[in-house]
């Protein structure tokens, strides 16, 4: 089985190509889908966020409200790291538990998309890493356009996470991706990106 990372800074299109590699064949592992999963109402990882951060992060019916767990860790560096003590562990279990899955299943190729994996990860654990960039102008633009975030908002987003500069300074085997076109240039940047995987497990 070839375990591939796709990350990438916030805007940048990684969803983006992950459902392209999806649809190309890879099985992904999506970090946000665990993250919703380990903090589903009555789970232990949403009674301690709550512990930790007030019940106003709770929505009436009991959800998280991640908005407003957002605004609170935003700018702040130590509830930022108190927050990913409590996640980070029990969403690591899970996407453990959906690898192995995977290898039972003798799943080839296996995509898991980990927004933070240069920031909380060793990169190095996987067998290579697909990095999808785009300039910092365009993902403040499409924060502010596609996902309603004032300005000053998607500015604080943004420099919450480590400069894809350095990123693409990696020196293991590293794929990029830059998603600096149209959508069409996209898809196919990813599949050369793709076809690459592919020919050199």
């Amino acid at each position: 089985m070839i375990h591939i990372a796709l990350t990438g800074n916030v805007a940048a299109g990684k969803s983006s190509v992950a459902r392209l590699f999806h649809d190309w064949g890879a099985t992904v592992i999506d970090s946000d889908q665990l993250v919703r999963e380990v903090q589903a109402p009555g789970t232990p990882v949403l009674a301690e966020i709550a512990g930790a951060f007030g019940a106003g992060i709770l929505l009436p019916d009991g959800t998280l409200d991640r908005a407003a767990l957002r605004r609170r860790i935003l700018g702040d560096d130590q509830a930022r790291r108190r927050l990913e003590a409590i996640v980070h562990p029990a969403v690591e279990r899970q996407r453990e538990r959906r690898l192995e899955e995977a290898r039972r299943r003798g799943d080839r190729l296996v995509v898991s998309d980990i927004p933070l994996l240069f920031e909380v990860l060793d990169p190095a654990a996987f067998d290579a890493v697909v990095l999808v960039d785009a300039p910092e102008a365009t993902r403040l633009e499409r924060l502010v356009r596609n996902r309603g975030l004032d300005e000053a908002e998607a500015r604080r987003l943004i420099a919450s996470q480590l400069p894809s500069a350095a990123k693409r300074q990696w020196p293991g085997r590293l794929f990029i991706i830059d998603n600096d076109g149209d959508t069409a240039t996209l898809e196919h940047r990813a599949r050369e990106v793709w076809e690459g995987l592919n020919a050199h497990p």
